[in-house]
């Protein structure tokens, strides 16, 4: 597993982190810069305790380039940032814990290990990459857009509850619960446009259904 980590050197908690899911650690200097790096790691791990904003509004930008998933180490005042924004996959909570971050950055690394091309109809994800393509047009998704998507369309016809997405595809419980489901269908509804989002059904009182 190779890290790219952000701000260089790391705190301590999360250095043991790391060194506990013995990962390969790229120190970034700068985010908004050294994409080589960025491009060469499995996981982007962003400590967003110093300039939250600032660094949340790189992630995001980043995430739009490169498929890497983003593991954000936040304290209490910060987490209700990163509620809904673009680019962070998962997080952990100060103070951390060595080795549930070496849980979460082991499941962070493991998903999209399949290679097989997911296809329904025009709709095509192809995991080397993750790209999707519509109609032979790219999608602008991010990664758990992407995710959530790959799992329904591996998945159709089966109704879904937003807490067994939840776990399927976050692995976890993640922090806004069932919100968190329902802002990434919608996004993930406005992306397909308005004659495809019927291929996401919701199912009154249950969840979602694709196909």
């Amino acid at each position: 597993m190779i890290a790219a980590v952000y701000p260089n050197p790391p705190s301590e908690p999360v250095a043991d982190g790391l060194s506990l899911a013995g990962a390969e650690v790229l120190g970034l200097v700068d985010l908004a810069t050294e994409s080589l790096a960025i491009a060469e790691a499995d996981v982007l791990v962003v400590e967003l305790s110093e300039q939250p904003m600032r660094r949340i509004r790189e992630v995001a930008r980043i995430v739009e380039v490169f498929a890497v998933p983003v593991l954000a180490v936040v304290d209490g005042p910060t987490l209700a940032m990163i509620e809904g924004a673009d680019g962070i996959t998962d997080f952990i909570l100060e103070p951390v814990h060595a080795v549930e971050m070496r849980l979460r950055l082991k499941r962070l690394t493991a998903i999209g290990d399949s290679d097989e091309t997911v296809v329904f109809k025009d709709l095509e994800l192809n995991p080397l990459n993750f790209r999707a393509t519509l109609a032979g047009e790219p999608m602008d998704l991010t990664f758990m857009e992407y995710e959530l998507l790959r799992f329904l369309m591996q998945n159709p016809g089966r109704v879904w509850s937003r807490e067994q997405l939840l776990s399927k595809v976050w692995g976890y419980e993640y922090y806004g619960g069932a919100r968190t489901v329902d802002v990434h269908v919608r996004r993930l509804r406005s992306k397909l446009g308005e004659e495809r989002s019927s291929w996401i059904t919701t199912v009154r009182s249950v969840g979602y259904r694709f196909g």
